[in-house]
């Protein structure tokens, strides 16, 4: 079986949605977009979704609705999303907290859980200015006390988990890719 074949087999018969989660700074969406181009699917981000759907960005409806507001703007987002066929859809790194998102996204399709370290975390995020969570004197303690709360969410939907601490966007999609094609071979 030739790969491009056994990717387009795992695409249309083991699952036809595929779900990132994990923490912010994972590489949801980098690694979303690669695996979505390898396994010839749509990529959707729930995120860019929301900012699409309201023409502002996650900063500002945090700062205007709270968390609360954007937690149920994020849930409508999820219940939409994964309905959609032929989707690698990358989640928002809360959109576990809600059971709702969690009941969706286990009974939908496939969930990856792209799990970084929280030196790996920060490393990555701690340029960034648009992550409302992160705005706090102390951004390193925030990451810790969100995954500590998270990781165990994380896993309790997750079907897949791949570390991406130090990884290659590439070869965790590749990562992703193969143990999907084991899991149909052990269907079969």
């Amino acid at each position: 079986m030739t790969a491009a074949f056994s990717f387009f087999w795992v695409t249309n018969f083991l699952t036809e949605r595929i779900f990132l989660i994990g923490p912010m700074g994972a590489g949801k969406s980098a690694v979303g977009r690669r695996l979505a181009q390898r396994l010839r699917m749509t990529f959707a981000d729930s995120d860019a979704y929301i900012e699409e759907r309201t023409g502002v960005d996650i900063a500002f409806i945090f700062e205007k609705e709270g968390e609360a507001g954007f937690r149920k703007r994020e849930s409508d987002a999820i219940e939409l999303l994964t309905h959609e066929p032929n989707i690698v859809l990358a989640t928002g790194g809360g959109a576990i907290l809600s059971e709702a998102n969690r009941d969706w996204l286990r009974a939908r399709g496939t969930v990856v859980y792209l799990h970084a370290s929280v030196d790996q975390q920060y490393e990555r995020v701690r340029q960034s200015h648009h992550r409302p969570l992160l705005q706090q004197n102390d951004p390193k303690s925030v990451l810790q006390a969100l995954f500590d709360i998270r990781d165990p969410l994380y896993r309790s939907v997750a079907d897949i988990i791949v570390a991406t601490d130090g990884a290659r966007v590439i070869d965790v999609a590749q990562t992703i890719a193969g143990q999907l094609t084991s899991a149909q071979s052990q269907h079969d």
